[in-house]
């Protein structure tokens, strides 16, 4: 009812990322192997853009919320559209991996 309320008066600051890594989100991160290597989300899966489509199976169930992060919400943003196209029915860009973190603390 809130998050209803919420929709209806504008008040809706999007997904509460702390809840969705409790409950078992699957993040994804799709910077590069060499930014991943600088630092990174604890837990967190690198699958670059580049080989996100090819690297589909590496996520697992389709159905299980999965957030994307990378540098600055760009590359994560892309990665969102593809797997919401290849099937993948909760999914949430969680921006860069930096704010990211902070947000799941």
């Amino acid at each position: 009812m809130i998050k209803f309320l919420k929709n209806i008066f504008g008040k809706n600051t999007g997904p509460n990322f702390t809840d969705l890594h409790k409950e078992g989100a699957v993040i994804v991160d799709v910077r590069t192997k060499g930014e991943f290597n600088g630092g990174h989300i604890k837990g967190s899966k690198n699958i670059p853009l580049n080989s996100l489509g090819q690297n589909l199976r590496k996520i697992g169930d389709k159905n299980k919320p999965v957030i994307t992060c990378c540098a600055s919400g760009m590359r994560s943003a892309s990665a969102v559209n593809i797997l919401k196209s290849a099937g993948f029915t909760e999914v949430h860009n969680g921006g860069g991996w930096r704010n990211l973190q902070n947000k799941i603390k």
